[in-house]
């Protein structure tokens, strides 16, 4: 069988459209108040949100739910559906055109200060046209900025599309005034810590699913759960992918239609509070007057953001030869689902497609492809060389499938300069050399500080490389294996490919099972920038591009560091149990060390959310195990285990896995 969406992952360019060109020539408030005249799901109108929530509590699924919660608690069942009306009230969205209306107009205002432009590809936006009559619709966009939030809506808004009805975190829903306004604006909240809330869960599921029935509006939901603090992709969650496609599961609709939306920026807004966060600066809580503090954003300059809605994917296609729905007409609809197996690898693997498609269809800034460089010299970079490595990454970008934002009417130092100055708060250019700035502060300060001033500095430049990481992900991995693979051989080389892909399981994104397509993917993308030759199931570096091996091995470098230093401080006695607040503190404290040292070199060895993700890797390996104890995650080391993983990452230990051959 044909590997889950393998013919999707072959993303073509789009037309790009500015949608603040108009705003800035004709009225706000004429725009807000224009003729609203969007096309509803099969041409009918959608019900009320008052009807909508009777529905779900009125349901046979809620009802049957209120009954065992009931049983199980000993309380009546009136109270217990008192309780899941409360919880709906606290849930539920309610979309008012009027409020949408004034989002436009304040939206037109905010953006074109921080924007230059907003590109959108119209050719994308035909299609949700299309489809949002035809079938239930989920969108499903990256998540990077506080803007993803706004931003969607507002284009929906500017081409009379339906408003999408949008999953949002509960902690927004207790700002003043502005958490009332997001509700009436579409916004639904969820808890964060759900746990095994029988009720939450069952209110919840059933409406997300009503909504995607009843055909009420789009859904749009960010599938990695949480705003990336590192700007590139994270594990799919696997929560509401499963609700919003149980309708189709239940035969309760034909087809459900998910679209990837990638939406990519010049420069964040929050760079700064994303990487304070990393170093273990407490997030600020969000509230109104936080956010009326935050206006001096206005006052700078954000470039550009492009938005990318891409092809609907059908849920349908996807399931054929791969999903038995027969299995389901032997419940009643009404009834709780239980997904089996074969259900629940199907949904991680639609889910992490669709991460995929996303960062296919991401538009990639100047910006991102110097930072590459930036990194790989932390001394600095003279001017000149930073512009010829710059101008040989893009053309290997483009080779590997990357859509660049590189405006071919200016001249390459122009385009370049121009990215400098947008980014000057962290990198500066003077005497011909260019350089990243260190946060500033009072001074003196001590050797801590020093570093996490450095830090600072360069997680944010990292964050940007981050959003082009996928482009370069596997002929970079491939590079990695062959450089410590036992022999040139294919199947030690895969062998070892196959032992990081699982180690970066949490670090990178692949669709699980395709291992095999990835590797090809990867020698793939060497053979045809000339980097590779393959004879006799023999994999050889051609002399003339030992630069572009060098290159894509460093790529890959930091999180390689990270993964054996954090290995190495898991090895070492005073490790045995801990809970994930004092592994972060312990382990930040310990880098901290090793870089003033100078035994450790990266700085992105202190982002805490690759500290994270080598935990995740050895829990998910076995060689970390995890119990909850007095309400919280304890975790317990196999330091035996710890280190035949990190002997195996030097390539000291043959990695056991599956051979190339018999895949």
């Amino acid at each position: 069988m044909e590997p889950l969406g393998k013919h999707m992952l072959k993303a073509e360019p789009e037309n790009f459209f500015d949608i603040l060109e108009e705003r800035r020539r004709s009225s706000d408030i004429s725009h807000a108040l224009r003729t609203f005249s969007a096309q509803p799901y099969h041409g009918a109108t959608p019900p009320s949100v008052n009807t909508l929530n009777r529905m779900v509590l009125e349901s046979q699924f809620l009802r049957y739910v209120i009954a065992e919660v009931a049983a199980e608690s000993g309380e009546p069942p009136e109270c217990v559906k008192e309780e899941a009306a409360g919880i709906l009230d606290e849930m539920a969205q309610n979309l008012q055109l009027s409020f949408i209306r004034l989002m436009g107009f304040f939206l037109s205002k905010i953006f074109k200060r921080l924007f230059r432009s907003i590109w959108v590809n119209e050719d994308g936006l035909a299609r949700l046209q299309q489809a949002i009559q035809e079938h239930p619709v989920i969108l499903m966009p990256n998540h990077r900025s506080y803007i993803d939030f706004l931003v969607l809506s507002y284009i929906m808004f500017t081409y009379d599309l339906s408003i999408p009805v949008i999953a949002a975190g509960i902690p927004l829903m207790g700002m003043s005034l502005i958490g009332e306004i997001l509700r009436r604006s579409g916004a639904f909240f969820i808890r964060r810590a759900i746990g095994s809330d029988k009720l939450y869960w069952a209110v919840l599921s059933e409406y997300v699913r009503t909504i995607v029935r009843t055909g009420f509006a789009p859904v749009e939901f960010y599938v990695e759960g949480l705003r990336s603090r590192t700007l590139k992709s994270l594990t799919p969650k696997l929560g509401l992918m499963q609700m919003v496609l149980e309708p189709f599961f239940k035969g309760e609709v034909y087809d459900v239609l998910l679209v990837p939306v990638s939406i990519s920026y010049d420069r964040i807004l929050e760079e700064t509070l994303l990487a304070h966060e990393l170093l273990g600066v407490p997030k600020p809580k969000e509230s109104t007057t936080g956010l009326l503090k935050a206006r001096k954003v206005l006052e700078d300059d954000y470039g550009c953001m492009h938005v990318c809605f891409g092809k609907p994917v059908s849920a349908r296609a996807l399931a054929q030869g791969r999903v038995n729905r027969g299995q389901f007409n032997l419940v009643p609809r009404g009834l709780p689902l239980n997904p089996s197996a074969e259900l629940q690898e199907f949904v991680s693997g639609v889910a992490h497609l669709l991460v995929r498609l996303q960062e296919k269809n991401m538009v990639l800034s100047p910006w991102s492809l110097m930072t590459f460089t930036l990194l790989q010299s932390p001394q600095g970079v003279d001017w000149d060389h930073l512009t010829h490595k710059t101008l040989w990454l893009r053309t290997l970008a483009l080779r590997f499938g990357a859509h660049l934002n590189w405006p071919a009417q200016l001249a390459d130092s122009e385009v370049m300069s121009d990215s400098l100055a947008l980014h000057r708060s962290i990198v500066c250019h003077e005497k011909g050399r260019v350089q990243l700035v260190e946060e500033a502060g009072p001074g003196p300060v001590t050797q801590e500080e020093a570093v996490f001033r450095k830090a600072s500095a360069v997680l944010m430049c990292a964050s940007y490389r981050n959003q082009a990481l996928h482009v370069f992900t596997r002929p970079a991995l491939v590079a990695l294996a062959m450089t410590t693979a036992a022999t040139p051989g294919k199947e030690d080389v895969f062998r070892r490919f196959r032992f990081l892909q699982e180690l970066f399981a949490n670090e990178l994104i692949f669709i699980p099972g395709h291992a095999v397509q990835d590797f090809e993917e990867g020698c793939d993308g060497l053979q045809q920038c000339g980097a590779l030759t393959i004879t006799d199931q023999t994999l050889r570096v051609t002399e003339k591009e030992q630069d572009t091996i060098i290159f894509l091995t460093a790529v890959l470098q930091p999180f390689f560091e990270t993964y054996e230093v954090v290995c190495r401080i898991l090895c070492e006695e005073r490790f045995q149990t801990f809970s994930e607040k004092s592994f972060l503190s312990s382990v930040r404290d310990a880098i901290i060390s090793l870089l003033i040292s100078g035994e450790v070199r990266s700085y992105e060895c202190l982002s805490s959310d690759t500290q994270k993700n080598v935990l995740s890797a050895l829990l998910r390996m076995g060689a970390v195990s995890k119990s909850r104890v007095a309400e919280q995650n304890e975790y317990r080391v196999s330091k035996a285990a710890v280190r035949r993983i990190w002997e195996t990452l030097g390539g000291r230990v043959t990695p056991q896995v599956t051979l190339y051959s018999r895949l």
